[in-house]
């Protein structure tokens, strides 16, 4: 009883502009879900909302990643617009793929957090480098259309929950609970649809 009773404050203290960047990006992810390129725009605004928000509460590497995403988001509203929804095809990666990106994410993963553990005062430095440098190949398979790359935020997200919950983030921790939730269910949609695309 007393988690939900921390829960239900955490989210009544939750100021408007986290509430904002929440609610900005369910839509972004939304969107993605159904493969519709409007979800774009809401990427932008969110990441812009959460460079600022990061930053004030110690999560410097999140802060620099949500800089990331914002021209990511840029890049993926160009890119989706290039061919109409039906040549937008789905398209997955070969498994030497996936274990050359966890092993050298892994490695830089290490070097970072150490980084931030010697010469900053960076809040949970190892899991903040953990959810920024996987980010970083995940949202580039987002725009390439890249089918596993929904396995990579369903344990990304699951992280973040943790490390918003950490800083006081009660309403974003939460947040990305349904993220992985909705994680789940866009890769049963884009794993559907990449098996209809060539039939």
């Amino acid at each position: 009883m007393e988690i939900i009773h921390n829960v239900i404050e955490g989210l009544i203290n939750t100021s408007p502009l986290e509430w904002a960047g929440v609610l900005l990006g369910t839509c972004y992810l939304i969107f993605i879900a159904y493969k519709n390129r409007w979800g774009w725009y809401f990427a932008m605004a969110s990441t812009a909302v959460y460079t600022y928000l990061c930053y004030t509460v110690g999560l410097y590497i999140e802060s620099g990643l949500q800089v990331f995403y914002f021209v990511m988001a840029i890049y993926g509203w160009i890119s989706w617009n290039k061919t109409t929804n039906k040549d937008q095809k789905i398209i997955r990666w070969p498994l030497k793929y996936h274990v050359l990106n966890i092993g050298v994410s892994a490695l830089v993963t290490y070097l970072l957090g150490y980084l931030m553990v010697t010469y900053t005062d960076q809040q949970n430095p190892y899991l903040d480098a953990f959810s920024t440098v996987f980010s970083l190949v995940a949202t580039y398979m987002v725009t390439q259309r890249v089918l596993e790359n929904w396995i990579y935020w369903i344990v990304i997200d699951t992280a973040l929950i943790f490390l918003y919950s950490s800083r006081g983030m009660d309403l974003t921790g939460f947040h990305y609970l349904v993220y992985t939730i909705i994680a789940i269910f866009a890769f049963n949609s884009w794993y559907k649809m990449y098996k209809a695309q060539d039939n």
